[in-house]
């Protein structure tokens, strides 16, 4: 049995926190349309794929900025991380499922992407981001909107999610 080396667990533990923040900070940054925000997961000389574009993660960054703002809305969860810590190297692989609500052909549908982020992390004084990231589709489908619940529920605006400074995450203006 291998002897248990504590300062060894706690560096894995927080390199697995770091990973964890930079990736949601991605997230974030995409789906709220907050670029600098997506930015900050990634090292300065970071490679991104998403299979329709792959390049500096900068271009990416404009790439997916671009893309996702001319959709309705999206949101992407994330499911299962496995991560694998080496020293300042780490590899993983982040399952997600995103919905964007798009029009086509002037109707609302929802797009539906469901894959895998495969990535290799590095610390780099001390800061866990992204370096390579490559992401895999699973499986995609497309489906008419049916928003039955918001059409009959008197569901106030600022209970609606919004992108950049309008969300209530981002500017957090509580109730007097």
């Amino acid at each position: 049995m291998k002897p248990f080396d504590l300062e060894a667990e706690v560096r894995d533990l927080c390199a697995r926190r770091d990973i964890q923040a930079a990736h949601f900070r991605y997230m974030r940054g995409q789906d709220r349309l907050l670029p600098d925000l997506q930015r900050s997961a990634f090292h300065a000389d970071a490679w991104d794929d998403c299979g329709i574009m792959a390049g500096p993660y900068t271009e990416f960054v404009d790439f997916a900025q671009g893309l996702l703002a001319g959709f309705t809305s999206s949101q992407h969860l994330t499911g299962q991380m496995d991560i694998t810590v080496e020293g300042d190297v780490a590899h993983g692989e982040i399952y997600f499922i995103a919905q964007h609500r798009i029009v086509e052909d002037g109707e609302d549908k929802d797009l539906f992407v469901a894959g895998r982020y495969i990535d290799r992390y590095e610390c780099r004084d001390g800061d866990w981001r992204i370096a390579r990231r490559k992401e895999l589709i699973d499986w995609a489908r497309t489906d008419k909107a049916s928003d039955s619940f918001l059409a009959s529920a008197a569901v106030p605006a600022d209970a609606m999610g919004a992108r950049g400074e309008a969300d209530f995450s981002t500017h957090r203006r509580w109730p007097a």
